[in-house]
C-alpha cells in the first residue's frame, strides 16, 4: 500500500511496479537499436569493422570484414601481437567514435572518416581518426583499406 500527498491510500499488486520501467527500458532498447546503421550498408561494413579492431580490439573477428590492402594490415598487426593474448582479463581502454564524413568514389567505393575517442585506464584521454575505406563486392560491401590519423 503506498500513501499519497492526499493521504489516499492506494494498492499496488506486485506485478504492475516494474510493468511501466520494462515498458520503457524495451523502447529504449529498440531506439537504440534503430540508431545503428544497417550492416549491409557502406556506414554498417565501417563500423563493424571499427567495433572489432579498435572498441574490442579483437583482430581475428575485424580479418574476415576486410579484403586487399586492409587485409593485410589487419595480418601484419596480428603476427606482431602473435604470442600476446588478448581476453576478458586484459583492461582495454573505452573507445567510442563518430561518422565525420561519407564521401562516395563512385558507385562501387566510399571513403568514410571517423574521430575515435580513446580513454585507457590511468592515462589521459586522445583521440584519433580513421580512414575508412570499403568496396562493394558481390557479397557486399568490405573493408578494403583503412588508415589511422593523428588527430
Amino acid at each position: 500500500m503506498v500513501s499519497t500527498r492526499l493521504r489516499r491510500n492506494k494498492v499496488r499488486t506486485s506485478g504492475q511496479q516494474g510493468v511501466p520501467r520494462r515498458v520503457g527500458l524495451l523502447a529504449l532498447a529498440l531506439l537504440l537499436a534503430g540508431c545503428r546503421p544497417d550492416p549491409a550498408s557502406p556506414r554498417g561494413a565501417a563500423e563493424r569493422f571499427l567495433d572489432a579492431h579498435y572498441v574490442a580490439i579483437d583482430l581475428s573477428a575485424a580479418l574476415p570484414l576486410t579484403t586487399g590492402l586492409a587485409r593485410a594490415k589487419v595480418e601484419r598487426e596480428r603476427a606482431l601481437v602473435g604470442g600476446v593474448a588478448i581476453d576478458e582479463t586484459t583492461r582495454k581502454p573505452q573507445v567510442w567514435y563518430r561518422l565525420l564524413e561519407e564521401r562516395a568514389a563512385g558507385d562501387e567505393r566510399v571513403q568514410l572518416l571517423y574521430r575515435g575517442t580513446l580513454s585507457p585506464e590511468g592515462v589521459e584521454r586522445f583521440h584519433r581518426r580513421w580512414l575508412v575505406t570499403v568496396r562493394r563486392e558481390p557479397s557486399g560491401w568490405i573493408v578494403s583499406n583503412f588508415e589511422e590519423l593523428p588527430d
